[in-house]
């Protein structure tokens, strides 16, 4: 039963994440280290072997490395990698494999949404929000978070480690 609740909190920390990054295109520290001690605290609950467990580290941390790297190189956001990172812990290997190309995906149509809308005029009711206003700035920055939520939450129902909770 705490294993299954403490699963809840995984999709519940990319979604805040996800609307921080739309509010004020920064996703905050706080999220990215809360996922990552939930899932310390989860893997024992789970029942993680030490074999599984190092798994899920090794995968967080190689993502840690690589999206570190898209971060100095201009890429992609700071918060979108340690989020990017926190998520790729909790899908292991392989789930991270889908969970890269579903996000990727999502990336793409929040892309196309989101370059489509600054073509057009804001409607002068939505003034007054500046979170709007900054998002379809021509030149403005992406939410990636958002991109990062959605592919966590279409897979996540089915990846190995949810599914041996609730199995």
């Amino acid at each position: 039963m705490i294993a299954q609740l403490v699963l809840l909190l995984f999709p519940l920390l990319m979604m805040i994440a996800a609307w921080r990054d739309l509010v004020s295109m920064t996703i905050p520290n706080w999220i990215s280290l809360a996922l990552f001690g939930l899932f310390l605290v989860a893997a024992p609950l789970i029942g993680l072997s030490w074999s599984e467990f190092g798994i899920h580290i090794a995968v967080g941390f190689g993502a840690l490395v690589i999206t570190m790297v898209m971060f100095a190189l201009r890429w992609i956001g700071g918060g979108d990698a340690k989020l990017f990172a926190a998520a790729a812990l909790w899908m292991g290997w392989p789930d991270v494999g889908a969970y890269t190309v579903v996000a990727a995906l999502a990336g793409g149509l929040l892309t196309l949404g989101v370059l489509m809308a600054r073509k057009m005029p804001l409607p002068p009711v939505l003034y007054s929000q500046k979170w709007l206003e900054h998002l379809l700035k021509k030149d403005g920055d992406l939410p990636y978070g958002i991109a990062l939520c959605a592919g966590a939450l279409y897979l996540f129902p089915n990846s190995a480690l949810f599914l041996q909770v609730i199995s």
